[in-house]
């Protein structure tokens, strides 16, 4: 059976996550999305913990669906989990995805933390801990488990950022690296970024949102053709196994909002080639600019841009759908015609990914305005125009040159 599934998001007890992260709202955005399995996020928060144990129930192996609900949305027991601490005479940062089996696991799991810190301040919550422990006290609990590294390129918080990681998986994991079967490559890079490095060839790489709001669901996420169950997937990931784990849906990594270098104070946004020739130093205000994802890829790899190694899987970039609605219809996302002619294609088409993924040409010209049907079909095929992030700040894909939208109305009218 294929499916979408999305590993990585937050509950309401994140930080700087909306209160309507919550088990019944997620499980709606699921099917409007298209999502057939969703991660939990934050497992290690006590509330949050006690919430899932008392809406969720069994349903396939190590998969949980919502009590007294005929839904089909599952969910996987996850939860991210930063590391900082000293390492090599750095201090390091790393956030950690743990992919947990059972309720029995997660509470074994949450005991161990609890001993080294406070799992109550966050729905990710910060701990002193080496990301090699980390890994150890977690297979000791169930060799079911999986330990994936997060967002792995971004600058502060990584396994490879500039800012406070590692130049490889074995500096941060050592011994114990032959247990790392994957690594998360957050919005700012894309799979074909990561070929670069022939280090990571036997590493599958997983795509995921880190959503903090429900809306946000699925922006990035993997698709597989598996049984759905916690052990068809995770053998899926660990054998890279591109019959079973058939290929990831990205942004484009200029949209992420670390992609370029940068200093977002000054609003100065450069190329690897441009922090180069100012030796790393912000041309406006005379300090050190954040080094971004595509630097940081350029600086580890050892292959030229371009090349594929063999038994890769496969990726195909998108732009979500409320983005290309709000360019075609030329105004910001989140009003109140986009949202209008968003709910207008889910009834008339069905869940997003279908509709930016497989509804012919042909049914979007019928069911929408031919602006943003046009729109859509550009989109699936990459014609866009990209205007890079950095620094923190999101970058910018744009369909449309400006005033295009009317013209190619007009054309459309007259035809």
């Amino acid at each position: 059976m294929q499916f979408i599934v999305d590993f990585h998001i937050h509950s309401k007890y994140s930080r700087a996550t909306s209160p309507q992260m919550d088990l019944e709202n997620l499980d709606k955005w699921a099917k409007i999305k298209g999502i057939k399995v969703l991660g939990t996020g934050d497992f290690t928060h006590p509330e949050w913990f006690k919430n899932i144990k008392e809406k969720l129930e069994p349903a396939e192996a190590g998969l949980l669906k919502l009590k007294n609900s005929d839904s089909e949305t599952r969910f996987i027991l996850t939860a991210e989990i930063s590391c900082i601490y000293s390492k090599g005479g750095k201090v390091r940062k790393i956030h950690i995805i743990v992919f947990a089996p059972s309720f029995e696991a997660v509470e074994k799991i949450n005991v161990q933390l609890s001993w080294i810190g406070n799992l109550k301040s966050d729905g990710r919550p910060i701990l002193g801990l080496d990301a090699k422990e980390l890994l150890k006290i977690v297979l000791n609990i169930s060799e079911d488990c999986l330990i994936v590294p997060s967002h792995a390129w971004t600058p502060w918080f990584s396994i490879f950022g500039s800012r406070s990681g590692f130049d490889s998986i074995e500096e941060c994991f050592e011994d114990y690296s032959k247990y790392i079967y994957a690594i998360e490559t957050g919005l700012s890079s894309n799979p074909e970024m990561n070929w670069r490095l022939s280090s990571l060839d036997k590493i599958t790489l997983i795509s995921n949102s880190d959503a903090h709001s429900p809306q946000k669901i699925g922006r990035e996420a993997n698709v597989f053709d598996t049984d759905v169950s916690y052990p068809a997937i995770i053998d899926a990931i660990k054998a890279k196994d591109s019959k079973k784990f058939l290929y990831t849906i990205e942004f484009f990594p200029e949209e992420g909002k670390y992609h370029y270098d940068g200093h977002r104070l000054c609003e100065i946004s450069l190329s690897p080639q441009e922090t180069k020739k100012y030796n790393g130093i912000c041309p406006s205000c005379g300090k050190p600019l954040t080094i971004g994802v595509l630097n940081r890829v350029e600086e580890l790899a050892d292959r030229e841009k371009g090349f594929k190694p063999e038994g890769a899987i496969p990726f195909k970039s998108l732009v979500p759908l409320e983005e290309i609605i709000a360019d075609a219809l030329g105004c910001s996302a989140g009003t109140k015609g986009v949202e209008k002619e968003y709910k207008n294609l889910i009834e008339k088409l069905g869940s997003e990914f279908n509709i930016l993924l497989e509804v012919p040409p042909e049914s979007l010209q019928t069911a929408t305005l031919p602006e943003i049907s046009e729109a859509i079909i550009r989109a699936r095929e990459g014609k866009v125009v990209k205007d890079p992030g950095y620094d923190g700040v999101y970058g910018k894909i744009k369909i449309f040159s400006p005033g295009e939208q009317k013209t190619l109305l007009k054309q459309k009218t007259l035809f």
